[in-house]
């Protein structure tokens, strides 16, 4: 032990530590809004900030393996009675604890961040992707000191780091993608929506061919000749096999699975209901009185919706989930402290469809019409559709069609809103159901 406190003290392995997490803290509050939704997306995310906190592990690791050429004492220790791999267990375990005290401080450091706004914890999911992110670091400087030990020149660390920097990176494109999931570290973990997650299995098959790396690491530290060295190969083409038999193919499991339990929904206990997923039950009270203003709006129709429910279809996984009659579904935002982002888009995002949810099959749909009809419900002029490209000619329609439904009787108006409502719904075309002389 008191040999392990020395090389805590004054090998490498402090300042890998110091520096990983500075790197690691450093990227997670440069965008703290992509992690804010919740635990797995920490967890997640910290694995993808690897591809800085790898190649400084694997660097250090290097420095830290070439110490007994640059003292020029390795033909002195060669002299000794304890064998070369009894030696160097205090420098492994120095830089295996100090990264793993490194890793757990950057996930604190995010932690701290959400603990008081995400309470959707899928435990185990995290703790395996946190620990897989462990590993990871582990395997990077044990592969570092066999290398830096086995080409012991200056060069050799700075290089590592650059050289990591740029495999972490490629492997996450190897084809196929089952290949990339097995060995990348960074694989998967480009967040697309809330729900995501990494499959067990998936992080299993990675384990093993990190647990390899570390393997051939730890042979080339203690290798004492060139055969020594040709067999710690071995257990790189072995945890490949391994891993490349253990991954799972299903594409549904590679490329940004769902955690089922994080999309259920969370409803409120009185009506009209309001849903949010699991994931995002923390905005449940903030959303409430906005969606049932929207509900509200929408009421002044015959049959008008019921119901607010937060939208869960992934489009990037093509889903076609089919909504309840009577619902409105509706995005559900987080900002960068986990709290519901642009709360004033909510009535407006509600009623704009006028109830009606959009598949894309209706080819009839007027946005000119329907904007104006949605904008009286609102009681504001029609705005432009932002962020989405459109004739320049659509809200200029939209405020005519607009200022003619303000100039009838509040009762007229209604009657041609639902009009249109009622064409939408039908599939119908809606040309000409606001104008003063409809066809």
């Amino acid at each position: 032990m008191s040999i392990l406190g020395v090389e805590l003290r004054r090998s490498a392995a402090l300042g890998a530590a110091l520096t990983t997490v500075a790197a690691g803290v450093v990227a997670l509050y440069v965008a703290p809004g992509r992690w804010s939704t919740g635990w797995m997306a920490l967890a997640i995310a910290i694995r993808e900030y690897l591809i800085l906190m790898w190649p400084l592990a694997l660097a250090a690791g290097a420095w830290q393996g070439r110490r007994e050429h640059r003292t020029k004492v390795g033909e002195l220790f060669a002299t000794t009675a304890r064998p070369r791999a009894q030696r160097m267990l205090p420098v492994l375990g120095a830089m295996a604890i100090t990264l793993t005290v490194a890793y757990l401080l950057v996930t604190a450091a995010g932690v701290a961040w959400i603990f008081t706004t995400d309470r959707y914890l899928p435990v185990l999911n995290v703790a395996v992707v946190t620990g897989v992110g462990v590993l990871a670091l582990i395997g990077a400087a044990w592969l570092g000191l066999g290398i830096g030990r086995t080409l012991p020149a200056p060069a050799t660390a700075p290089t590592l780091g650059v050289a990591g920097v740029l495999l972490v990176f490629a492997s996450s494109f190897v084809s196929p993608d089952w290949l990339a999931a097995a060995i990348s570290p960074i694989h998967g973990t480009s967040q697309f929506h809330h729900y995501q997650t990494i499959d067990n299995q998936v992080s299993a098959a990675l384990a093993i061919w990190l647990a390899a790396l570390a393997g051939t690491g730890v042979l080339l530290l203690v290798a004492g000749g060139w055969r020594a060295r040709t067999a710690a190969l071995v257990p790189v083409l072995l945890g490949l096999t391994v891993a490349a038999t253990v991954v799972p193919r299903d594409p549904a499991v590679l490329d940004q699975p769902v955690d089922p339990v994080a999309r259920e929904l969370v409803c409120t206990d009185d009506t009209p209901t309001v849903c949010v997923s699991r994931v995002h039950a923390t905005v449940l009270d903030a959303l409430t009185p906005l969606a049932r203003e929207g509900l509200a709006v929408l009421a002044r129709m015959p049959d008008a919706p019921t119901a607010v429910h937060e939208d869960t279809t992934t489009y990037r996984l093509r889903e076609d989930r089919p909504t309840p009659d009577g619902v409105v579904t509706i995005p559900v935002r987080i900002d960068r402290r986990g709290g519901l982002a642009h709360p004033a888009a909510v009535v407006p995002e509600i009623v704009t469809r006028l109830g009606v949810e959009y598949d894309g099959t209706c080819r009839n749909r007027n946005p000119a019409v329907e904007r104006a009809a949605a904008s009286w419900l609102l009681g504001r002029e029609p705005q432009p559709d932002l962020g989405v490209e459109e004739d320049a000619e659509t809200n200029a329609g939209a405020v005519t069609l607009w200022q003619g439904l303000r100039a009838l009787s509040d009762d007229e108006a209604l009657a041609r809103v639902t009009a249109v409502r009622d064409a939408v719904l039908a599939c119908a075309d809606t040309t000409g159901l606001l104008s003063r002389s409809p066809r």
